[in-house]
């Protein structure tokens, strides 16, 4: 291993230390601003969490260009159902797995705490000597994964350079020059409310019905690949006991299933009554739609599991939104049979997937919508849908299409500010210093990209005019999931490519 690949793994492993999930970013961007004033770096931040460290140039690079290093300190938080990990608080534990690293079933936030470490690592290889460069200013943002909220909110002046290497691509080899821009949509659907007979209330029992194990991943990356969705299989199997038990047999108690806005949902749950007489034929509906989701996404999802289980009313207590009142849902508090209708027909409804290919770029999403998370608050069920596009039309087009089914279940909906995609410049120069570097390097021309994922350069680049970009990395493989891990080989490939990049501008 080299040496230096050693050391980014060991920063890697500090940073994994501190928790920053998303909108939660306050400790690791105190820990970088430490980092950088205790090795001597002129440093900043601002109300966002945002951080920027210089670095002076080394010997020899003091007529350079300024080269701007960026990546995002926030990660996104999934693990496996039976992990007890808690983000909030506990280090994320780093498993070597021959040529890899993942997490203990956890996300392990290579997406983007490997560009992080790589940056640390680079400076004071340089302030050492043992490495030289231009000018450097190190920028972290925050709450990337959940609104680009820091990039979004980055005030004019705050940094200086031109020339901005963003290290948040998970394909080592690749450069990246270009990406769709997004938005999400939330959707609200009031709930109407239902108390059934208590006489009657001895003919039902309780269950939860649960979708899981399936491979989720990043909505942006793995879109493609026809993974399945939870929150619509658990919807399908809802729709398909009502029609086998009859509708008035299988009563909605509590939803909940996605984490955020960019992953494929890998789990929903629904938490339901269900009629005495009617235990068997629900039995027998759910082991035909399983044996019939493992057989369609057996590529896709082997892990799949769909699961009805009897549980006891205090569960349901327990799990219920703080905001619903208690007293009724240890009563068997039910959504009446419109909103379960409204509902099932609109999720089912709802668009999920690739909507359009690329006609410019081969292979190519152009246009896609994730359909992400869905959640029974109080009186309320509240859907996201994080809708992605390369063509700023098809954007509107398809975010317009969430917006109708919404409002044909009668829900309303809230589209939040979108954020830009980023033009791909074929003729910059920093792309063409960049391939011939890497060309010699390695032998080996790189690929070049234009991407469906979400980055930041598309925000920063629409706001510093005069920009010229290019994203790269180590190679990481599910981001956004429990299975998320990062190819050990390939960091000491980016180092190398970096170190010989610089070189050039001495």
């Amino acid at each position: 291993m080299h040496p230096k690949t050693q050391q980014i793994l060991e920063v890697f492993q500090e940073i994994n230390k501190i928790p920053r999930r998303s909108k939660h970013e306050e400790q690791i961007s105190t820990w970088l601003q430490e980092w950088g004033r205790s090795r001597g770096f002129e440093v900043k931040a601002d109300s966002l969490n945002n951080v920027l460290i210089k670095v002076p140039a080394t010997v020899g690079f003091e007529n350079s260009p300024t080269f701007i290093l960026q990546g995002h300190m926030d990660m996104v938080c999934e693990k496996c159902k039976e992990s007890g990990h808690d983000f909030s608080r506990d280090p994320i534990r780093s498993i070597c797995d021959g040529d890899w690293i993942r997490g203990d079933g956890t996300s392990i936030g290579a997406d983007d705490g490997i560009a992080l470490a790589l940056a640390l690592v680079l400076a004071e290889a340089g302030k050492k000597g043992e490495i030289g460069h231009s000018r450097l200013e190190l920028l972290f943002t925050a709450d990337e994964e959940t609104g680009l909220t820091g990039a979004r909110g980055l005030e004019t002046g705050f940094f200086e350079g031109k020339r901005l290497l963003n290290l948040d691509s998970e394909d080592e080899g690749v450069f990246v020059i270009g990406c769709a821009g997004g938005q999400n949509s939330l959707i609200t659907l009031p709930v109407e409310w239902e108390k059934p007979d208590f006489k009657r209330e001895h003919l039902f029992k309780f269950f939860r019905l649960s979708v899981e194990g399936l491979e989720g991943g990043h909505s942006g990356v793995e879109i493609n690949k026809q993974r399945a969705n939870g929150i619509q299989l658990l919807f399908l199997a809802l729709a398909k006991l009502r029609e086998k038990l009859g509708a008035e047999n299988v009563r909605l108690v509590l939803l909940n299933g996605g984490s955020v806005h960019n992953a494929i949902p890998s789990t929903a749950e629904a938490f339901i009554v269900l009629h005495r007489e009617k235990l068997e034929k629900a039995d027998e509906t759910i082991s035909y739609l399983r044996h019939a989701f493992k057989a369609e996404y057996a590529k896709t999802d082997p892990g799949l599991i769909l699961n009805l289980e009897e549980i006891s009313r205090e569960i349901i207590f327990e799990v219920a939104d703080d905001k619903a009142p208690r007293e009724e849902v240890s009563h068997v508090r039910v959504f009446s049979q419109e909103t379960e209708e409204k509902l099932i027909k609109m999720i089912l409804g709802l668009p999920h997937g690739v909507y359009r290919m690329s006609e410019v770029i081969q292979g190519l999403v152009e246009t896609s919508n994730n359909l992400a998370t869905v959640r029974t608050a109080g009186n309320k069920v509240m859907i996201v849908s994080s809708q992605r596009s390369s063509n700023n039309p098809r954007l509107a087009e398809i975010s317009g299409k969430v917006e109708a089914v919404a409002k044909l279940a009668g829900a309303w909906v809230e589209h939040e500010p979108g954020y830009p995609a980023w033009e791909p410049d074929l003729k910059s120069e920093l792309l063409l210093k960049c391939k011939q570097v890497y060309t010699k390097t390695f032998g080996k021309e790189p690929e070049i990209e234009v991407i469906h994922a979400g980055l930041e350069c598309g925000i920063i680049g629409s706001a510093y005019e005069g920009m010229e970009m290019i994203s790269f990395g180590p190679t990481i493989k599910d981001a956004h999931s429990p299975s998320e891990r990062i190819f050990i080989p390939s960091i000491e490939k980016v180092w190398i490519f970096l170190e010989n990049l610089f070189k050039t501008y001495c």
